[in-house]
């Protein structure tokens, strides 16, 4: 005797039969809703509110004002106790011996970038302190070849909170203080000048940037687009040293290397 189906059961394997592809399609239509607002999400950048600067706060922590400039906030220390010579050519602070330290306004309220110009002696209780301090080191390099005493630069970055960083940055410069047991800023060099032997109207020309003349030493400055880290940080170059080598046999040439610019301890 064959079995008997019954009307309900074969209603009801219809009703599974329809509903099932439609469950599933309804399942695939969610999942594709939810990867276009996840790839939505990726390509938004939520930006922060950034503040001023405190700048009353920096001043007053460092110990020492700075000045505005490029939208950053620097404060420079030239390097006036240093004697420098290369291949017996005065090297006088206008031509790269200046320390800085720039803020820039952030969204965790204050980022800071910095060079110390720093010699040999220098190079490793400074290290250890930047450490300390819980600040970064991003490159240790020289601008000049053959100079004695010989003379690095280390750049320094860091953010946080605006007071509590420009306190980390003046232990860096205090520190400096500590090892060469005076205050480089309080040196007599910077009375130096450079005599001019260089054709400027020639130098401009094939350059095609205009310099400017600082105690005789011919500045190329060029800031030939903008970047940023956080939005902030300019960049550019600036050759500065053109009256290197001209009183010697063969043609000027700069002595310095890329920087940056209005950094140069004037």
């Amino acid at each position: 005797m064959k079995p008997v189906v019954k009307p309900a059961f074969i209603l009801a394997a219809i009703l599974v039969s329809l509903y099932a592809p439609a469950q599933q399609k309804e399942k695939v239509k969610e999942e594709k809703s939810k990867l276009k607002t996840d790839s939505k999400n990726l390509n938004t950048v939520t930006i922060q509110p950034i503040s001023p600067l405190d700048t009353l706060a920096i001043d007053r922590t460092m110990g020492m004002k700075g000045k505005w400039s490029n939208g950053e906030y620097e404060i420079t220390v030239p390097q006036n106790d240093l004697d420098i010579e290369a291949d017996g050519f005065k090297i006088i602070p206008a031509m790269g011996l200046g320390t800085w330290i720039d803020f820039s306004p952030a969204s965790i309220e204050a980022m800071i970038m910095g060079d110390m110009v720093l010699t040999e002696n220098d190079l490793k209780p400074i290290q250890q302190e930047v450490i300390k301090q819980g600040l970064t080191i991003t490159a240790i390099h020289n601008h000049f070849v053959r100079n004695h005493p010989n003379i690095m630069y280390m750049h320094i970055g860091g953010a946080g909170n605006t007071e509590a960083t420009a306190s980390k940055a003046k232990a860096v410069l205090d520190k400096v203080k500590e090892v060469r047991a005076n205050d480089p800023s309080k040196g007599n060099t910077s009375s130096g000048t450079v005599n001019n032997s260089l054709d400027l109207v020639k130098l401009d020309m094939i350059l095609q940037y205009k310099g400017e003349m600082v105690k005789g030493d011919e500045q190329i400055h060029h800031w030939p687009s903008r970047c940023s880290i956080a939005g902030t940080w300019n960049c550019g170059y600036y050759l500065h040293g053109f009256q290197y080598l001209g009183g010697l046999p063969g043609p000027s040439r700069p002595c310095g290397s890329s920087r940056r610019l209005h950094h140069d301890g004037r």
